[in-house]
């Protein structure tokens, strides 16, 4: 018994030594590659990032793979996060995006500002730097962001829960992903969310997949409990309820999907009902 213990831990050891070994950085014409750097895990991701890795480990951290390609002077930096899925990888890259940069056609979705170039793919947000602004640079820094877009495997599309919110109103490029304590509630998880305009009003809309209807309708209980609301079960129902860290929610649930609107009085229910509406038609 206890050989097949150590021989189990060794057989992970192993295979997860592999994992974290099998992503091959690419080579840069006319740049020296420096790979010096040791794949990060999530044990030491720290020593890398510090304070932003609490936010890359919420959202399925796996490894990173660092490269440095100089020229001279010119030095171009290349990191590839891997993440556990699409939808993680989505959700770091989200958090540190603006719908003010300017985005380019790599992966799923990119950007470029100020010298880097940012995009994911599959399971991985690539960043890419450079703090020269030489055109030859710029150029072989894009040239080597398309390379590493095409040697990484995995969904090229943005997640599908996505195309699910309504087109009017919504602010472009601001969905993001919340993996844990949607609205501050460790009971809510597992989020998109995206940012709606109408008029002078700003609110935000949440949308959640469950497994299934009676997890749906768990999590709904567990958030009408809380907020000391009883309910009948159903597989499908709207509430308007106080929540007293974020005011007026608004809560509809049908299946195996949960829309939550926060942002809106009351006597906005006219417009809360035609956004969860089209939501769960």
């Amino acid at each position: 018994m206890k050989n097949k213990i150590i021989l189990g831990a060794l057989f992970t050891l192993i295979s997860g030594s592999a994992f974290a070994q099998d992503i091959s950085l690419p080579d840069l014409e006319g740049f020296k590659k420096s790979t010096q750097y040791p794949v990060y895990q999530p044990e030491n991701l720290w020593d890398f990032i510090n304070g932003a890795a609490d936010t890359y480990l919420a959202l399925g951290f796996v490894d990173l793979h660092v490269a440095e390609y100089k020229k001279g002077r010119e030095t171009i930096k290349l990191e590839i996060y891997r993440h556990s899925d699409h939808t993680m990888a989505f959700g770091i890259y989200a958090s540190e995006r603006s719908s003010s940069y300017r985005f380019v056609n790599l992966g799923s979705q990119g950007y470029i500002a100020d010298g880097a170039i940012n995009f994911f793919t599959g399971n991985y947000y690539v960043k890419i730097r450079t703090y020269s602004s030489k055109p030859k640079t710029l150029k072989a820094e894009e040239s080597l962001a398309t390379r590493v877009a095409g040697m990484l495997q995995g969904e090229t599309e943005m997640p599908a829960l996505l195309l699910q919110f309504p087109d009017e109103g919504k602010k472009i490029n601001e969905e993001t992903y919340i993996n844990e304590s949607v609205l501050g509630h460790q009971f809510l998880g597992k989020a998109f969310k995206a940012v709606y305009l109408a008029g002078t009003d700003e609110f935000s809309v949440f949308l959640m997949r469950m497994n299934s209807a009676d997890e749906t309708f768990r999590t709904v209980e567990t958030y009408l409990a809380y907020s000391g609301i009883e309910t009948l079960k159903s597989d499908e129902g709207k509430v308007v309820f106080s929540d007293g860290y974020n005011g007026t929610i608004f809560l509809s649930w049908k299946d195996d999907r949960i829309v939550i609107i926060s942002g809106l009085a009351k006597d906005q229910a006219d417009l809360a009902d035609k956004y969860t509406s089209d939501i769960l038609k």
